[in-house]
């Protein structure tokens, strides 16, 4: 059960090997991938920035939560940074589970959790040349500790 933040590209393949359990019935994956658009704007790139050490102790609390809720078996999930273009990978979750209900549940408790807290920044690049920080709120003990950087 594991959480960890990439500069790399994610490979779903090689992530979904990790999710294999003789006990397991089901596996369930979520791919999130930058669009060409949000609220009404062309976008043209997506810019994600970390705090790295937190992020991965809170997305690692996150697995384990998951891990206790729904009796996984397996259970992984990366998140890129960096600047990524238009159809990208920007984050992969997967889970396995003795059964179907549970697998598909756990990987949506994760995607919703990984996104209301854990510290990363996404700025949006625009068609028509400007950008701006998105979504940058999160919840919890370090919230107020954790912002995006202001000269980015």
């Amino acid at each position: 059960m594991a959480f960890r933040i990439s500069a790399e590209p994610i490979q779903p393949q090689s992530q979904a090997d990790v999710l294999q359990h003789p006990a397991a019935g089901a596996c369930a994956t979520f791919e999130g991938w930058v669009r060409d658009h949000n609220e009404g704007q062309a976008v043209a790139s997506l810019e994600y920035e970390a705090y790295a050490q937190l992020a991965e102790t809170e997305g690692n609390r996150i697995m384990a939560e998951a891990t206790e809720k729904f009796e996984l078996l397996a259970a992984a999930a990366v998140h890129r940074v960096g600047h990524l273009q238009i159809g990208e990978m920007a984050v992969w979750v997967g889970v396995a589970a003795a059964h179907r209900g549970p697998a598909f549940d756990a990987c949506r408790f994760i995607i919703d959790e990984l996104k209301a807290r854990v510290p990363i920044w996404k700025k949006e690049h625009y068609v028509a040349g400007a950008s701006a920080w998105i979504n940058c709120a999160t919840k919890g003990d370090f919230a107020a500790d954790t912002a995006p950087p202001e000269n980015s």
